[in-house]
């Protein structure tokens, strides 16, 4: 959609007249190393942090976030290493019996391949990798009336796995020449400083392995069929003319199409229009029809005449991809125009179709787009993935509300700090535990990291225990519980405004009613605690 996307962060950039122009998305994105694109613009997310290997993909985070529990197929979160993995976070309860990786725990660097230089079947496959285990996992995207779900291609068994305690994947992507490529770091250690300090777990198993020692290796991996030659075809596209570049959108390779596409938006050479347009009418490749409805949209130069003659496309992508697009004309001159003409496709036999009319018309106020809503989700109460997006819409504009009217209880400084506190969490912490606080959940009795929502300790009168938590750490048990993020790292490294300011917001939200923490309060602490090296557990800051 001609938008830069990134994985954490509640915004996105569109490129216009030589600058970035920020739109926030009304989800925050639930990424953090790497970012997925389809053929068709889906966004497929991964988050390390949460041992969750894809996520995000059920909808654009644009309309706000929605995850199903039964998404990810089967044992899907289940990696089969063919190495013993000592060196985990987790430690012997992130370890099978035979000592190998049981859950993921650092996926990252995904694609979806998109090339033509290897068999048919992978292509569209998600591949992500997974550092810890030394391995790439390759999944089949299932779409089941609109609702998507990863499926391991293999039975207990990984796409790439290696026996060398060195093997870090840690990037995929799909090249010009057809082929997968995997970026390996080729590195002995694999976590954070914070998870390797003295008296971790981690620290004596790296040591008894030399891992400490293996450093400035990396390389890259060209995944190639011994059927298939790969393209020896040099890209050419920084010099190409507009008009040739026009050509590659009918590219069999992903990866010329929509570079081709960003190349031709970014030069806004109006020449090329009457082409583009014929491409849209007469290609018989429905994602040369695609990407030139995009390039037309990105150039300002798609006319409503040709957008809505495109929803009544053979292809249904095609027409899903148009209504998409439908966004940037509904407004005050056009919007009866556009609305009348997507009114016939709240009824298409295609579900991908009618969720993204849903989607796209969101929040379009009028009553005529408000009441397409409304029919859809009458007449299709059974799409599950139609209705529990409308379902998560409502409960975040309640939510919303409530945290509007909270804050009007409060002076400038506190909102401001407390403001200031959410984009720190929401980049940070609720990759552990959860954007709603609630925690993420890794099976049916257990959490990645305690739940914040209505949470004893962050309510306590006295800040000072999570002040110390979150200047040194915290390990171990906490009120008898053991979570799989056995280990929450010191954030010493950030200035007292950063630790008042996402203290302050949790003790805020999720439920939780207390005052704010001042960066004084911080200084006290971290002053008193300055000799402090190891994490604190619980039974230390509740004095037994």
């Amino acid at each position: 959609d001609n938008r830069i996307y990134v994985t954490v962060n509640d915004v996105r950039y569109s490129f216009e007249n030589g600058k970035l122009i920020p739109e926030k998305l009304h989800g925050n994105p639930v990424g953090q190393w790497g970012l997925a694109f389809d053929d068709y613009g889906r966004i497929f997310y991964a988050l390390a942090g949460a041992e969750d290997p894809g996520k995000g993909f059920q909808q654009n985070s644009f309309y706000g976030n929605l995850d199903f529990k039964d998404q990810l197929i089967g044992d899907f979160q289940e990696p089969w290493p063919i190495i013993a993995t000592p060196d985990v976070q987790g430690g012997l309860r992130r370890l099978r019996t035979d000592s190998t990786l049981n859950h993921f725990t650092a996926a990252t660097g995904q694609t979806i391949f998109r090339g033509n230089a290897l068999p048919a079947d992978l292509k569209g496959d998600y591949i992500v990798c997974e550092p810890v285990g030394r391995l790439v996992r390759r999944a089949k995207v299932r779409n089941n009336e609109g609702k998507i779900s990863l499926e391991n291609a293999y039975h207990q068994q990984e796409f790439i796995a290696s026996a060398d305690m060195n093997f870090r994947p840690v990037n995929s992507s799909t090249g010009p020449d057809g082929c997968l490529y995997i970026v390996d770091m080729y590195h002995g250690i694999i976590q954070e400083s914070n998870w390797t300090r003295e008296g971790s777990y981690l620290r004596p198993q790296i040591l008894r392995k030399g891992l400490e020692k293996n450093v400035g290796r990396g390389r890259i991996y060209r995944v190639v069929s011994d059927k298939i030659k790969p393209s020896k075809v040099k890209p050419d596209l920084l010099t190409a003319s507009s008009a040739k570049l026009v050509t590659y959108l009918n590219h069999p390779n992903g990866w010329w199409r929509e570079n081709a596409q960003k190349l031709l938006v970014l030069r806004n050479d109006k020449s090329v229009v009457p082409t583009l347009e014929s491409m849209v009418k007469t290609s018989t490749n429905q994602l040369a029809r695609i990407h030139a409805l995009w390039t037309l949209s990105g150039m300002q130069s798609l006319k409503k005449e040709l957008l809505v003659a495109t929803f009544k496309d053979a292809d249904a992508e095609v027409r899903k991809t148009a209504i998409w697009a439908s966004e940037n004309f509904m407004n005050a001159k056009t919007n009866t125009f556009i609305l009348d003409n997507l009114d016939p496709l709240k009824t298409d036999s295609s579900a991908d179709v009618r969720f993204q009319l849903a989607l796209s018309l969101r929040f379009n106020d009028s009553p005529k787009a408000q009441s397409m809503i409304k029919f859809m989700l009458d007449k299709f109460p059974n799409n599950q993935v139609m209705v529990a997006s409308a379902k998560a819409y409502d409960s975040a504009l309640i939510a919303e509300k409530q945290r509007k009217e909270a804050e009007k209880l409060m002076n400038e400084t506190e909102q401001r700090v407390i403001n200031e506190g959410a984009t720190i969490f929401k980049g940070l912490c609720g990759a552990c535990h959860g954007m709603d606080g609630k925690g993420i959940a890794l099976g049916a009795n257990e959490l990645l990291a305690p739940a914040l929502a209505n949470n004893k300790n962050v309510n306590e009168k006295n800040p000072q225990k999570l002040i110390k938590i979150l200047l040194h750490g915290l390990t171990g048990p906490i009120d008898g519980k053991t979570y799989t993020a056995n280990l929450m790292p010191a954030q010493s490294d950030n200035d007292d405004v950063y630790i008042s300011s996402v203290l302050s917001y949790i003790r805020n939200d999720f439920g939780n009613k207390r005052g704010i923490i001042t960066p004084e309060e911080v200084a006290k602490i971290r002053k008193i605690t300055a000799t402090r090296t190891l994490p604190y557990t619980m039974d230390e800051l509740n004095n037994k």
